[in-house]
């Protein structure tokens, strides 16, 4: 199983405040193996380089449950370029 619900708050200027966790499931796994639910979240930064839109963001989340051998920490960098669509 997988879950990822969205909390979202933009400030203005293209800085943004979000947590979006993947909560996982393995339900063929020990119940002492059996979640892995992590808590935390981002800030990220939407900005122009040229004519091009790109949003940042640095997030992360500490796995308050987790199997045996998974990490503590969650970290993610992503960037995104936003195209416009080509019809």
């Amino acid at each position: 199983m997988l879950l990822q619900p969205f909390v979202n708050y933009n400030f203005g200027h293209g800085w943004a405040v979000t947590s979006s966790p993947i909560v996982t499931a393995d339900w063929k796994a020990s119940s002492a193996n059996k979640w892995t639910v992590p808590i935390g979240g981002s800030l990220s930064k939407l900005f122009n380089l040229g004519p091009v839109p790109i949003n940042t963001s640095v997030q992360a989340y500490y796995n308050a449950e987790k199997p045996q051998f998974a990490a503590d920490w969650q970290l993610r960098f992503q960037v995104q370029f936003l195209l416009p669509s080509f019809k």
